[in-house]
């Protein structure tokens, strides 16, 4: 079997049959999107392939974190999505007989140290933060995990959400490793692949909340202007009203019905001056779940990662995990409750930042929120800053947060076009954090870290400097 990223095949075949060889696994995962679907897609192949298992979440895997895994009396541990970065700590406890690791991930390893159960796509040559995320990973292991007579594709729909999850279809569609995966899960019947306007909300959003809040592509009276969206939607020839008069979602339209809109919102952005590479966004490929109920969060991957951030980010990991492996109940309403909240305070946390703004060093800009915004969603809310008017233009954001035991949370947030242009975020958050005895990692787009309280000052100034050096050494 090639699996659907051949160049991970025989290692996650050497990594399943660690697993298999082990009386029992613990399975540690991490706590988003991505980390919680390659938590169901692990403990789904485990459970499939009769192998024991417990699964815990950690928010960070630090010393502390790995030092309470090790207390453990698990032999084997499975870490998903996340792992690579953290070899040096994991491979001290390999080595003093604590345990032994299998990684899937997909974030920047460690360097100068390796481990026999490693998979993770830069080790073969695939970029981690664009091409396969940990729930890919995840999958790939998965798919090596298959007894006879057993199929694991059904498992491709929850890899799907977690590449989304992790913003790998930021171009406008899964690509590389990602895209073998894609075509697993329509050949299982599991994901539908197509092309459809690119707004988030099609699936649960009625129309004006829709427009209002497509906020990606701007356009002018519509975005952000409730008012202004309802006129767009009223002087178009489509019912956008049901028979009781409440307002239709984009689910709810027909495929002429979407035509019409779709076009009449090109041509309302032409006019308005919009760029026509910005333009282009507005359409293009688009990824739901076939077995999902149509009109719910879970039908389209963005809103279902979305759905899964709320959970875990606010210390349920158990309801995004039970969601995962298909509990449509209690689990569920659970789930909406919390991304209710969610929702809330990521408005709550951009206004913040539109209202105090940022900082502009040489390289970078940055916020420091203090306890304003919490910490588990800082990152996301300095995602959403990025391209708004409360950020500047191609500089990375870094965005900082008080946790609760008094160290500072700071993540940070690049584009692929700084990317392209040198910039490494993951080894900014390394470099810089270690420099103030902290540690980080991640992505070269997005990465993270945790600092000591007293040493922000230190780090912007060490991250600044390195940003700068990384920019000017690509020039050169």
């Amino acid at each position: 079997m090639d699996g659907p990223v051949p160049e991970l095949t025989e290692h996650a075949a050497v990594c399943a049959a660690r697993l298999r060889d082990a009386d029992r696994v613990l399975l540690a995962s991490h706590i988003d999107a991505d980390g919680l679907t390659s938590a169901g897609i692990a403990s789904t192949a485990l459970e499939r392939a009769d192998i024991p298992f417990e699964t815990v979440f950690c928010r960070q895997l630090d010393e502390a974190a790995v030092a309470d895994i090790a207390a453990t009396d698990y032999d084997t541990v499975l870490f998903t999505d996340f792992g690579s970065g953290q070899l040096d700590i994991i491979a001290d406890h390999e080595a003093a007989g604590d345990f032994h690791p299998v990684i899937a991930d997909h974030h920047q390893p460690a360097e100068g140290v390796e481990t026999d159960h490693h998979l993770n796509p830069l080790r073969f040559g695939l970029n981690g933060a664009s091409e396969l995320s940990g729930a890919g990973a995840s999958y790939v292991l998965a798919r090596a995990l298959e007894a006879e007579g057993r199929d694991n594709r059904d498992l491709a729909a929850l890899a799907v959400v977690g590449a989304v999850g992790d913003m790998q279809d930021t171009n406008g569609e899964l690509r590389g490793a990602n895209a073998g995966i894609v075509e697993e899960g329509v050949a299982a019947g599991v994901v539908e692949e197509g092309t459809d306007l690119r707004i988030y909300g099609r699936q649960t959003r009625a129309l004006p909340k829709l427009l209002q809040y497509a906020t990606d592509v701007r356009i002018p009276g519509i975005s952000n202007n409730e008012a202004g969206a309802i006129e767009f939607l009223t002087e178009l020839d489509v019912p956008c009203r049901d028979d009781d008069g409440e307002w239709k979602r984009w689910v709810d339209l027909t495929g002429d019905e979407r035509q019409t809109l779709a076009s009449a919102l090109i041509r309302r952005a032409i006019a308005s001056g919009v760029p026509a590479s910005r333009i282009d966004d507005l359409v293009g490929t688009t990824y739901v779940l076939s077995r999902e109920q149509e009109g719910t969060e879970l039908r389209d991957v963005s809103e279902f990662s979305t759905l899964l951030n709320a959970t875990a980010r606010y210390d349920r990991a158990d309801v995004g995990l039970a969601v995962c492996l298909g509990e449509r109940d209690a689990a569920l309403d659970r789930a909406r409750r919390l991304l209710r909240n969610h929702r809330k305070n990521l408005s709550n946390g951009l206004q913040w930042v539109k209202e105090h703004g940022v900082r502009v060093e040489d390289n970078l800009q940055w916020f420091d929120a203090g306890d304003e915004i919490r910490e588990t969603i800082v990152g996301i809310v300095a995602g959403m800053a990025v391209g708004t008017d409360a950020t500047r233009n191609g500089m990375p954001v870094l965005a900082f947060a008080e946790k609760e035991d008094g160290e500072v949370k700071v993540s940070s947030r690049g584009s692929y076009v700084m990317v392209r242009d040198g910039l490494d975020l993951s080894a900014v958050m390394r470099e810089a954090s270690r420099a103030v005895g902290g540690d980080g990692g991640g992505h070269d787009v997005a990465a993270g870290a945790t600092i000591p309280k007293g040493e922000v000052e230190v780090f912007i100034s060490e991250a600044d400097r390195i940003v700068g050096e990384q920019l000017a050494e690509d020039a050169d």
